[in-house]
Formats: structure tokens, C-alpha cells, sequence
């Protein structure tokens, strides 16, 4: 196994931030990119946090994810980098947004605890396409009458808002909450 200096271990995690098209976990860093070098995770963790350090105060961060560590823009910057991409994000639907919240403060959770809470029929359609997004997966079988599958978030569901836990989704409100002011009579 050969030994690298601190500067060339941190040029070569950061060359490998810039390349991977996924967020590289401390582990993964090690098992690939630095898997001829004698590298402990502490060594690995600490060029990290050097390099998110350089980052600050840049147009580009250095971010942590549920997946590992990305580099990414800064959000105040979003708009005007969005000029950059001739195609726009996908719109999504009320429905479909609701949807994934509830399997996301819930979870996991049944389509029929869905339909429940929000008093309407979910769609195959909102389903297939949060599936095929990966942001939710079937984790698993309630033991009743008809066995329904139970919903929960993916690991890239957290990349993709750029959270570490589910422990970072803001409080949701409840309706209580929210003071009458903010509606308007065109909604």
C-alpha cells in the first residue's frame, strides 16, 4: 500500500467530488478512489472538512447528504443559474406533492392511510412516478386483511432536497397554524 502526503489525499477527494455524478461517502471514497493507498477514514473525514472549510463563501459548497458528501451550488445563486438549462424542472402536482409529504411525515404508511388523510383516491400515476423518481420504495407489508404495501423515502428522496435525515423536514403546519391572511380568494 502506498502512503500519500495530506495535500495530494485532498486534491484527489476533491477531483472525485467533481467527477462522481452521486454523493461519495467516506467509505466509498475509500474503497474506490483510494483503495491502492493506505488511507484511514479519520485521514479521509479531516481532507473532508478542509475542503468544505475552502468552500465557504463560494459559488460552489461542499454539501453532506443522507448518501455521502456533493458538491453543489449555492441556493442563492439557483435562479440565475436555472437561465444555464434550457430544459425546466418538472412541475409537479398538488396531488403528487401531497402525496410524497404525507409518505414522508408518516412513513411508513399504506396507500389506503393516504387516501385517508387527504379524503381522495391516490393515483397509479403519482405512485409509479415517485417510484420511478426513487424517492419512495416499498419497505414492507402490513400484517392485515390484504397484506398493503407500506411506503417510505429513499435515500435519494434526502439527496435530492439536500437533506441529511428526515429529522431535517421542516415542522409541518397544521391548520391551525396557518393564519387566514395567507389565503387569497383566487386560490
Amino acid at each position: 500500500m502506498v502512503f500519500l502526503e495530506d495535500e495530494q489525499l485532498k486534491c484527489l477527494i476533491e477531483a472525485a467530488f467533481f467527477v462522481s455524478e452521486k454523493p461519495l461517502s467516506v467509505q466509498l471514497i475509500k474503497k474506490t478512489v483510494l483503495a491502492d493507498y493506505n488511507v484511514s477514514n479519520k485521514r479521509i473525514l479531516a481532507q473532508v472538512n478542509q475542503l468544505r472549510e475552502h468552500y465557504q463563501n463560494r459559488g460552489v459548497e461542499l454539501v453532506k447528504v443522507a448518501s455521502g458528501y456533493r458538491f453543489q451550488a449555492v441556493a442563492k445563486f439557483s435562479s440565475e443559474l436555472a437561465n444555464l438549462f434550457k430544459e425546466r424542472a418538472p412541475r409537479y402536482s398538488r396531488a403528487l406533492l401531497e402525496t410524497l409529504s404525507l409518505i414522508a411525515y408518516k412513513q411508513p404508511i399504506t396507500r389506503g392511510a393516504i387516501e385517508d388523510i387527504r379524503g381522495v383516491a391516490v393515483s397509479s400515476v403519482i405512485m409509479k412516478t415517485l417510484i420511478e423518481r426513487n424517492w419512495i420504495d416499498v419497505v414492507g407489508h402490513k400484517e392485515v386483511p390484504g397484506r398493503p404495501a407500506l411506503y417510505a423515502t429513499t435515500q435519494d428522496f434526502l439527496d435530492y432536497f439536500s437533506l441529511s435525515a428526515l429529522s431535517e423536514l421542516p415542522e409541518p403546519l397544521s391548520v391551525e397554524k396557518v393564519p387566514l391572511t395567507e389565503f387569497s380568494l383566487s386560490e
